[in-house]
């Protein structure tokens, strides 16, 4: 029960105690004064007008202040709490009109929780339609179709198609959204593409590739993409588009934010000088570079002037890792920033190392999250180095070894750009060794869909508006540690079949 059922349980305590008073005043008084005719009646009335209107005032208070008590253990009838604080911190009307299907129990259910969100906030207008009883209201809004919730506010409206309060919650978001937020992706160096919404787990690490295709050691497979971090943005109401750095002279003003998902080639020095020339002026980027992708000189040295360096090494870590491959690194504890407030366990498959250096001064940099004490590097030869043909265990051979310890796999960098002075604009950066955790093929397990979206809200300064997870359709997994599936493993292929065979003897030895 939150802050707002607490003060509401008071009005009800409230309204307990007058129906008492009434009840004890009603055993106490006496039905007949010895008064004259005259007085008599208006004692009578006095005491039926009191009791008249305390009890509508009681009744009024309890109906203007209704609580909302779940008793089941799933919390079924409770909103989430991510779409109760979106309507809790909703500063303008909203008015919001839901038309349910009476026979879908999701849709009675849906009907519910926004009727129970309505009285959270009177800044959100509820009300709810029964479409096969009330047809000319789904016309006039042009409702097609059950379990759609129509949103409107300041004259514009968006229709959420869904049984879910969250996504509901996230068209709240969208409709109160004052003007346009654009993420711009950058193309042009075989990046994950943004309109690739296919399912394909591949990743490069020390030892091989996951899927055992030997074919793929040196090419990209296409079937990768960013198409689902994509859609999670346009959810959460921004306007995506691609940008190619080089057919530009300048990366649009407009781009709030600049996202590079796992480049593959290098790129040009003026690509290079777009980039940082777009940060300079007070932009922001996040830059997912991957094993496979070699920083420009003069990319490399714009990076170094903020104090960071992206390594070609890969993190193995031996102690926090997902599932029985110690180069897909998991991290369950993070550095303290605004990003990584509310993160639960990711991973990285295939993650480089960043090191972090004083930075300038009017930048201040901050690690986000690092590999586990055991974790240790290994040098790891880029894609474009490689011998085309050749082995892939030779291809990723270590050329040296860094000692055991903490490496950093993420950090974010802000300030004034060196020599743009105190008065310019501050920039915001990201950078991460590793993209394909925010690629289709992971980024909807764990936490990382939630790391991705709150590194891009972080970068466009809204890390501060109320945020809802975005829910994303995955393939049915049953997805295991390694302790997990070692302990399956004793118990199915050890201890089973040893049990039938030591119930098999103690049978024969009965009957023997």
């Amino acid at each position: 029960m939150d802050h707002l059922d607490g003060v509401n349980t008071i009005w009800f305590a409230g309204w307990l105690i007058a129906v008492a008073v009434l009840f004890t005043l009603g055993l106490r008084l006496p039905l007949m004064p010895r008064l004259r005719r005259l007085p008599a009646l208006a004692y009578a009335g006095a005491i039926v007008a009191a009791t008249l209107g305390v009890a509508a005032l009681a009744n009024v208070g309890l109906v203007l202040h209704d609580v909302h008590v779940d008793l089941t253990r799933e919390g079924v009838f409770t909103p989430s709490k991510q779409a109760e604080t979106v309507v809790d911190r909703l500063r303008q009307d909203v008015k919001l009109t839901y038309f349910y299907q009476a026979q879908d129990q999701a849709g009675r259910r849906a009907k519910d929780m926004v009727e129970v969100l309505g009285r959270r906030n009177p800044h959100l207008h509820v009300r709810t339609v029964d479409p096969d009883k009330q047809p000319t209201v789904a016309d006039t809004y042009g409702v097609r179709i059950y379990n759609a919730a129509v949103l409107e506010t300041d004259g514009r409206r968006i229709q959420v198609m869904s049984t879910d309060e969250n996504q509901i919650a996230l068209g709240i978001l969208r409709v109160v959204r004052e003007q346009v937020t654009t993420v711009c992706f950058m193309e042009g160096h075989d990046e994950y593409p943004m309109e690739n919404f296919e399912f394909h787990t591949h990743f490069e690490g020390v030892a091989s590739h996951s899927h055992g295709d030997s074919s793929s050691a040196l090419v990209q497979m296409r079937a990768h993409g960013a198409g689902r971090l994509r859609r999670a943005l346009e959810s959460l109401g921004y306007d995506v588009r691609k940008i190619i750095p080089a057919t530009l002279t300048a990366i649009p003003a407009d781009c709030a934010v600049v996202v590079d998902v796992n480049p593959r080639t290098t790129y040009l020095p003026g690509e290079s000088e777009l980039l940082l020339g777009y940060l300079a002026r007070g932009g922001s980027a996040l830059l997912m570079y991957d094993l496979g992708f070699v920083l420009e000189p003069r990319l490399a040295a714009g990076l170094a002037s903020l104090g960071v360096a992206v390594e070609q090494e890969v993190v193995i870590d031996p102690l926090d890792h997902y599932s029985t491959d110690p180069e897909v690194v998991a991290v369950p504890v993070y550095e303290p920033h605004p990003i990584t407030r509310s993160i639960a366990l990711t991973f990285f498959p295939g993650v480089r190392s960043l090191t972090l250096r004083p930075p300038p001064p009017g930048v201040t940099s901050a690690p986000l999250f690092r590999s586990s004490t055991d974790s240790y590097t290994r040098q790891v030869q880029a894609v474009s180095e490689r011998q085309p043909g050749g082995d892939v265990g030779a291809a990723h051979s270590t050329a040296g070894q860094g000692g055991a310890g903490r490496r950093i796999l993420g950090a974010a960098i802000e300030g004034n750009w060196p020599g743009m002075g105190p008065a310019a604009k501050p920039f915001r950066l990201v950078v991460v060794g590793d993209g394909d955790f925010a690629s289709n093929s992971f980024l909807p397990y764990m936490a990382n869909s939630d790391l991705a979206l709150a590194m891009v809200r972080w970068l466009v300064r809204e890390e501060r508006t109320p945020s809802v997870n975005v829910r994303m359709p995955v393939p049915p997994l049953v997805l295991l540690t390694k302790s997990q599936m070692q302990r399956i493993f004793l118990e199915i292929e050890v201890l089973l079949p040893f049990g039938v065979v030591a119930l098999g003897a103690v049978v024969w030895w009965r009957r023997r």
